[in-house]
């Protein structure tokens, strides 16, 4: 089922134009990677989902629906959205923030004491918000995100201020999302973090589509070298792979193209020298400065 369905959508504002012929079709339970830098439309493309703002070309739909319509209310009751720099009501305390948008989303009030657990602030429940850390801020946020199950969850920069623990509960969280069948739209600008939880990336440049498709496809797509770390004692490389060699402290790197990956590590595999080999895929970090550098080198032509 198409959760969300972006069909050559644009967007501009005058004579900026944030958004160009986009599409985008997103089903239930995927998990995609929306990656851009500052400007580049993650942003505008969640208010559209949302139905924060209308297309100025093409066609936004979500559940099937208009986000925008007349009779779009209902559907927001099946969304949850986390802003990357979260505000709250200073003097109340973080269980009154959680019910108080409970009741503005029409959710069982008794959900919120589990969800202020779930995220870790049980324990400052009835303090009030002013108090809060900004990590604390985020994770009352997260609760507030959660609250009804939604059925497509929208987070810009959701782990920003959390620690390594809050973080690693944070996608465990998602994990159960997904398996309940719920589809998340997740930017952050840290992709070592996010890259072993989505399911596909999408990477935008000054409003255009870069790059999308998953892991395995966007490895396929740029075609970037394998690192080799090879370890050992006086190695003698096979001639066809000395030129390719760099003789580090920490042992020898070689990379080759991804077609060459399983030939070289053979090779490899049969020097008696040779104690440890760490093999090393292009990570999105890689893919992600791969497509940018490339956009950014078009547009100075």
């Amino acid at each position: 089922m198409s959760i969300v369905e972006l069909t050559n959508v644009g967007k501009h504002y005058q004579n900026v134009h944030a958004l160009k012929q986009l599409d985008l079709s997103l089903n239930q339970g995927e998990i995609l990677g929306l990656f851009g830098h500052n400007g580049a439309g993650k942003t505008t493309t969640i208010k559209l989902i949302l139905g924060l703002i209308k297309p100025s070309a093409g066609q936004v739909r979500v559940f099937g629906e208009d986000p925008a319509g007349d009779n779009a209310y209902h559907l927001r009751r099946q969304l949850g959205f986390l802003q990357e720099n979260v505000s709250f009501y200073q003097q109340l305390t973080g269980l009154e923030v959680v019910r108080y948008f409970s009741k503005l989303k029409g959710c069982d009030k008794k959900q919120c004491t589990d969800l202020l657990e779930q995220v870790g602030l049980s324990h400052a429940a009835d303090r009030r918000v002013k108090t809060y850390s900004k990590g604390m801020r985020q994770r009352l946020g997260l609760a507030q995100a959660l609250l009804g199950e939604p059925k497509l969850l929208l987070l810009d920069e959701p782990t920003v201020g959390l620690d390594p623990i809050a973080t690693q509960d944070f996608y465990q969280t998602i994990a159960q999302l997904k398996a309940q069948g719920s589809t998340v739209i997740l930017c952050s600008h840290m992709l070592a973090g996010v890259e072993k939880y989505i399911d596909r990336a999408l990477i935008l440049g000054q409003g255009q589509l870069l790059a999308e498709g998953s892991l395995r496809e966007l490895r396929q797509q740029t075609n970037l070298p394998v690192s080799l770390h090879i370890q050992g004692s006086n190695i003698t490389l096979p001639e066809q792979l000395q030129d390719k060699a760099k003789i580090q402290d920490d042992g020898i790197h070689i990379q080759v193209a991804p077609q060459q990956k399983m030939a070289t590590l053979r090779q490899l595999m049969t020097l008696p020298e040779v104690d440890n080999i760490d093999l090393h895929m292009p990570s999105l970090d890689d893919i992600y400065m791969h497509y940018m550098t490339d956009f950014q080198q078009k547009e100075l032509r």
